[in-house]
C-alpha cells in the first residue's frame, strides 16, 4: 500500500470486505501474522525466485525494450548503480553509515532500456562499497536482460564501480557474450583517485589537444590504452580522458589561478571520445528510477528490523515496480492514454494516480461481483486493454 511502509498499516484493512475480495484472500492478516509470515518466506528463500518472476511477467506481456537513440544508437542500455535509503534513528540489522553520510542501506539496482525495467534490486548494508560483490550481481542480471532482448547491450556504471577486478569481470562477460554471438559493451566512469594529484602531468599530456569551450574555459579530450592487471591476468583497456581548465567563471570573473577538472571513462565502444561521453550522459536517467522506488512506492524506510525480511520486501517492490511500469507502458503511452501529452515513459506516480487512486464501487448482484468505476473514468478503456493483455500473458 503506497504511503504506508509499516506492518501495522494492514490493521486498518482487516474490516474492509472489498480489500479482502479484490486480493482474493479469505482473511486479512494481522500485523503480527504478516510479520511472521514474511520472516518465514524470507527463511525459505523466496527472495531468490522473485527476479525470475519479474522477467516472466515482462516476457509474457511482450514488454517493449527500446533501443537507445543518439550516440548510443543501436544498443539497449543496462544501467547498474547503488543508491541510499535513509533509515536514520533505527536499530535495524544492516543499517550503517552510507556514502551520503546518513544511516541507512545502500541497495544495488539494474534498469533495462529507456523504459527502465528493473531486473535486479538487492538490499545491502549502508557501509558496503558499491563495487563489493557487484560482479556477482552483474552475472545474475545479464541473463535476465538477454531473455528480454536480442539487441546489443551497453552496460553503464559510475565511478563507484571503477576497479580492475570489476573490469576483468566485465571483460569475461563480454567474451562470453561473443561466444553466444551477442554484442556486449560497457562504459564505466574512471575514478582518478591519487592519479589526479599530479595535475602537471595531465596538463602536459593535454598539450596540442586543447579546444576553447568559452572565454576562460577550455578542454582537452583524448583516448589512451592502459594495461590492467588482476589475479595474474593482464589486458589492455581503452580509456577516454577529459581535462577541463577554467581561468574565469561563467560571469567572466577571473580566477587567481587556473582550476582543473579531470574525468575519464573506461569503454569498449568503438567510438570517438566525444561520442563515448555522450553515450554515458543518459546514465543519469536511472536516478529518477531510484526516486520512484523511494518516493512513489514509499519504500525508503523499510518495515522490519531483520535484514532478510527487508531484502524480501525490496524484491517484492521490484515486482510491483515492474507491474506499474508495465501498466504505464501498455495503457498510458498510446492512443488510449488517459493523460493528454505524449510520452515514452510514465513515472509510477502518474500510473498510480490514473489507474490506482480511483473511486469505485464493489457491487455484489445476481451472484456476481462487479467493480463499478462510474461514467467519469477516462482510463477505463485503457484499463480493460491492460487487463486483457495481462490475462493473455498469464495464460500463455
Amino acid at each position: 500500500m503506497p504511503g504506508q511502509s509499516d506492518f501495522e498499516a494492514i490493521t486498518n484493512r482487516r474490516a474492509d470486505p472489498a480489500f479482502r475480495k479484490l486480493l482474493k484472500v479469505g482473511k486479512v492478516p494481522s500485523s503480527e501474522w504478516l510479520r511472521q509470515r514474511l520472516e518465514q518466506l524470507a527463511e525459505k528463500g523466496l527472495s531468490e525466485h522473485l527476479p525470475g518472476s519479474s522477467v516472466e511477467l515482462l516476457k509474457g506481456a511482450e514488454a517493449l525494450v527500446s533501443l537507445e537513440s543518439g550516440a548510443a544508437a543501436g544498443y539497449v542500455c543496462l544501467d547498474i548503480d547503488t543508491f541510499v535509503m535513509d533509515n536514520s534513528d533505527t536499530r535495524k540489522e544492516g543499517v550503517s553509515r552510507t556514502y551520503q553520510q546518513v544511516d541507512g542501506y545502500t541497495p544495488i539496482a539494474a534498469y533495462l532500456g529507456n523504459e527502465g525495467w528493473c531486473l535486479g534490486l538487492e538490499l545491502r548494508p549502508g557501509k558496503q562499497h558499491s563495487v563489493k560483490d557487484s560482479d556477482g550481481f552483474m552475472r545474475r542480471v545479464l541473463p535476465r536482460a538477454k531473455r528480454l532482448t536480442t539487441e546489443p547491450l551497453l552496460i553503464r556504471q559510475d565511478s563507484g564501480f571503477c576497479s580492475q577486478e570489476y573490469l576483468w569481470a566485465l571483460r569475461q562477460q563480454r567474451e562470453q557474450a561473443w561466444e553466444e554471438q551477442r554484442r556486449l559493451d560497457y562504459i564505466v566512469k574512471w575514478n582518478p583517485r591519487s592519479e589526479a594529484r599530479d595535475m602537471a602531468l595531465w596538463v602536459q599530456l593535454a598539450e596540442g589537444r586543447w579546444r576553447e569551450v568559452r572565454e576562460g574555459k577550455r578542454e582537452a579530450l583524448w583516448l589512451e590504452h592502459v594495461e590492467c592487471r588482476h589475479g595474474g591476468n593482464s589486458w589492455e583497456e581503452r580509456r577516454v580522458i577529459r581535462l577541463v581548465e577554467r581561468t574565469s567563471d561563467r560571469q567572466g570573473q577571473l580566477l587567481l589561478e587556473p582550476e582543473y577538472e579531470l574525468e575519464g571513462w573506461w569503454s569498449t565502444l568503438e567510438q570517438t571520445p566525444e561520442q563515448i561521453i555522450k553515450s554515458y550522459r543518459a546514465h543519469a536517467t536511472h536516478e529518477q528510477f531510484h526516486s520512484e522506488i523511494k518516493s512513489d512506492l514509499d519504500l525508503e524506510r523499510l518495515p522490519s528490523g531483520k535484514f532478510a525480511v527487508n531484502d524480501l520486501v525490496l524484491r517484492l517492490a521490484m515486482l510491483a515496480y515492474n507491474c506499474l511500469r508495465l501498466l504505464g507502458q501498455l495503457g498510458m503511452t498510446g492512443t488510449l492514454s488517459p493523460v493528454r501529452h505524449p510520452a515514452k515513459r510514465r513515472r509510477l506516480k502518474t500510473v498510480l494516480q490514473e489507474f490506482m487512486y480511483r473511486a469505485a464501487q464493489l457491487i455484489h448482484s445476481a451472484r456476481r461481483w462487479i467493480l463499478d468505476f462510474g461514467e467519469g473514468f477516462r482510463g477505463l478503456e485503457a484499463f480493460m486493454m491492460v487487463q486483457a493483455h495481462l490475462r493473455r500473458a498469464a495464460s500463455g
